[in-house]
């Protein structure tokens, strides 16, 4: 997790005290990748992945997501390590060829940081994926960095964005996170953060404290200020 370096600005109830952004389908579009990884592993297990349990995978930690996928295809026996160091070796390859933003995910980013809002990446990831990410995300785009093998929980727990919050040195009552997946809507949730979801692969199920848009072209700072007011309509 990265210690931030910089001078917390005075906190204004026009904006949020901060920004928590998911990485993987949220700021760039990564799943796809993941998509290509995962079913090469089944292929080499004899298998083929479903597309219930590849759903399921989405915003989860690597340790489920390989129970997911020994469940899925009937081979519960195997070792998770074994099957969690093959995926992280072939998504590092499949990283360093390329990563796409998402809609509207960069310009939301840059006018965050323009108006001096701190922000951090909070993403189930590990951190050797995250820093191949970050050639692409800008490693001065994040005051914090809180990657999925760096805490004791990870997402649906909401210690991920608690951890970034703490890290900041920001209520969490006064951030807003950007998820999308029902995984990190419900981590993000439970710490007590504003929820905007950009839901991708999976939907998110309505629900109070989370308003939704289909791009984050959509997205702005008024928004983000107007998650931490009235509920919108």
């Amino acid at each position: 997790m990265a210690t931030p370096t910089w001078r917390r600005p005075t906190l204004s109830a026009q904006y949020p005290a901060a920004v928590l952004f998911d990485m993987d389908g949220t700021l760039v579009d990564s799943e796809k990748l993941w998509d290509t990884a995962l079913h090469e592993l089944a292929v080499a297990y004899g298998g083929v992945l479903s597309d219930t349990a590849r759903r399921a995978m989405i915003g989860t930690s690597m340790a489920a997501s390989m129970r997911l996928l020994h469940d899925d295809l009937g081979q519960p026996e195997r070792d998770p390590r074994a099957s969690a160091t093959w995926i992280n070796e072939r998504i590092l390859e499949l990283f360093r060829s390329g990563l796409q933003w998402r809609p509207g995910a960069l310009p939301l980013l840059r006018a965050v940081r323009t108006a001096d809002i701190p922000t951090a990446l909070v993403t189930s990831s590990g951190r050797a994926l995250v820093e191949v990410a970050l050639d692409t995300l800008g490693r001065d785009s994040f005051d914090a960095v809180v990657c999925g093998d760096e805490v004791d929980s990870a997402k649906p727990h909401p210690m991920p964005y608690l951890t970034a919050a703490r890290l900041l040195g920001v209520p969490i009552g006064r951030c807003v996170a950007i998820e999308d997946s029902p995984t990190g809507v419900a981590s993000a949730l439970a710490a007590g953060a504003a929820v905007l979801a950009v839901p991708v692969e999976v939907p998110v199920e309505p629900c109070a404290g989370v308003h939704q848009l289909a791009s984050l072209a959509a997205a702005d700072l008024e928004l983000l200020a107007a998650l931490l007011g009235e509920p919108l309509a």
